[in-house]
């Protein structure tokens, strides 16, 4: 499969399986296992949903976040890929986010050798309900870190 098509793939599968924030339990389970599958190193923060992973080494430290969960609205897109959880979807693109972030993820382990520092990787839960990143910030997912960059989709916006 190429790069693309996983990213695809894994921007699918989890639209299919959405989860409501402070849930994302199922979405936490598959990030850690796609990204220990890529070899990327999870750090172990006292978190019940969301994952932080790190790559490169050196005492500067920057992060990159996405968020990972869904809101409480029925699907009606008809999709073959359309959420699989009744009232429940990834209306705002989270899922997007997510799968956009593992692959970062995983283009910088390739180039780990090469970074002047580490990059942290933040899937951030909650962040509809405005809990997760504190809840980050709490378990020290932003210790050490000098600057911090995140996205959001615009599909509004010409490219």
């Amino acid at each position: 499969m190429s790069f693309t098509e996983q990213l695809i793939a894994w921007r699918r599968e989890l639209h299919q399986h959405p989860e409501l924030s402070l849930q994302e339990f199922e979405t936490t389970r598959r990030i850690r296992h796609w990204l220990e599958h890529a070899g990327l190193r999870l750090l172990p923060l006292d978190l019940p949903t969301g994952v932080v992973a790190e790559v490169g080494s050196g005492e500067k430290v920057i992060a990159l976040r996405a968020d990972i969960d869904a809101l409480p609205i029925e699907e009606t897109t008809g999709q073959p890929f359309a959420s699989q959880q009744p009232g429940v979807m990834h209306a705002c693109g989270h899922d997007l986010h997510t799968s956009v972030m593992l692959g970062a993820a995983q283009l910088l382990k390739a180039r780990e050798h090469s970074l002047p520092g580490r990059v942290r990787i933040l899937f951030q839960p909650a962040e509809e309900i405005f809990t997760g990143a504190q809840q980050l910030i709490d378990a020290g997912a932003l210790d050490g870190v000098q600057a911090i960059f995140g996205m959001h989709n615009a599909p509004d916006y010409p490219l």
